[in-house]
């Protein structure tokens, strides 16, 4: 039960099957697909990897965005004005290191995956939410395979992608400016938001923008600029859950789910005083990478409002370490002190483990494992904080 110990959970994305992988990189790279196929494997593994998540002894589950190519590329079939072909800008931790940088490239080469940084279009008209359709075929799909649950998880969640970093990775070429271009999506957004919550999941809003754009469209900028453009973002979020109850919904943070130096990423200290003005209640951080692991501290300095609860990231998702449980509770430990009331802390990853279709580093037998851990660690955790 909430309240006596900590529910586990995780940030969406989990390892899809290798026949959906193939399908979703031929696609996203231009190339003819059977769609009855393609849909026919993406309902499957929905039921599989539900399974999977209750054999890891979840409380809180998704369906692993196994009918997505992407965390956010999906909104190109579910968007109009969303076509041609668009560009990314760079990463500057990656770009400070070019031996990095080649060997980063070597790898990805070789890899059959879905790429959130080439083939991606651009904004060519006017912005507005078409895609109710597959969007009620993925919550059915989803609701049918949860409620076929005998026992294990409590509560089921759905994924959506953040206006920002739609409007960051996807090129704006119709609208007079950015802050037009956000509203737009924002408000077509808004569709998919209240439409996952009232199917009965609770919504999860991925904005890896409010920290990773830093180091990407706003590198050579002032720090001002890019929290000016996290206000913004945070405000149309805001505006696009006008109709929802702020207990239903989490945002997750991320300065980026890939394996890199960091060393260029934003300090949450710089970030969190305007996270916490979301109207959500749960903010989802990652603690358990080797640059942020330290931050929990902030919470202390900037607590959340007392209405509000935290899904702390305990485990890495970009390395195939498994682990230890001792790990994972000392860590909640941590954070449940630097929270002040262990009942609004949630365990979880620090962010998906396939983001896109195939990108995923951990092997998909490892992803488990590592989820069995979070588990253990959030059971122990609980043991002592709670008696």
């Amino acid at each position: 039960m909430p309240g006596q110990r900590i529910l586990t959970t995780h940030a969406g994305s989990l390892p899809r099957p290798p026949l959906l992988t193939q399908l979703f990189t031929r696609r996203s790279q231009g190339d003819g697909v059977d769609e009855t196929l393609l849909a026919a494997a993406g309902r499957e593994a929905v039921a599989w990897v539900i399974e999977k998540q209750r054999q890891a002894g979840l409380d809180i589950i998704s369906n692993g965005e196994q009918q997505r190519e992407s965390f956010v590329l999906y909104l190109r079939r579910r968007l109009s004005g969303i076509d041609g072909r668009g560009e990314r800008a760079p990463f500057a931790d990656i770009e400070s290191y070019p031996k990095f940088k080649e060997e980063r490239a070597r790898l990805l080469g070789g890899r059959q995956a879905v790429s959130n940084v080439a083939f991606l279009p651009k904004c060519t008209g006017p912005i507005s939410y078409i895609g109710q359709a597959e969007l009620e075929g993925e919550c059915a799909t989803f609701k049918a395979a949860y409620d076929g649950l005998e026992r294990g998880p409590t509560q089921p969640f759905l994924t959506a992608a953040s206006p920002g970093i739609l409007a960051s990775i996807v090129k704006n070429e119709h609208y007079a400016n950015f802050d037009a271009y956000l509203a737009a999506i924002a408000a077509a957004l808004r569709v998919e938001y209240e439409r996952i919550v009232s199917a009965g999941f609770q919504l999860q809003i991925d904005a890896p923008d409010l920290a990773l754009e830093r180091h990407a469209s706003f590198s050579q900028r002032p720090l001002e600029d890019f929290q000016g453009f996290v206000e913004r973002v945070i405000a149309a979020i805001n505006a696009a859950l006008i109709n929802v109850p702020r207990e239903k919904v989490r945002l997750h943070v991320c300065w980026g789910n890939y394996e890199g130096p960091h060393d260029h990423d934003v300090p949450l200290a710089d970030i969190l005083p305007i996270l916490v003005q979301a109207n959500v209640g749960a903010l989802y951080l990652p603690f358990a990478n080797p640059r942020h692991a330290h931050e929990y501290k902030e919470l202390q300095k900037q607590p959340l409002a007392d209405n509000q609860v935290l899904v702390a990231g305990v485990i890495d998702t970009v390395t195939n370490y498994v682990e230890h449980p001792e790990v994972v509770a000392d860590r909640l430990e941590r954070i449940a002190i630097a929270m002040g009331d262990p009942a609004r802390v949630l365990a979880g990853t620090d962010c998906g483990f396939d983001t896109s279709a195939g990108m995923g580093r951990v092997a998909e037998d490892v992803v488990w494992a590592k989820l069995a851990a979070l588990v253990d660690g959030a059971r122990r955790a609980s043991k002592r904080l709670f008696g």
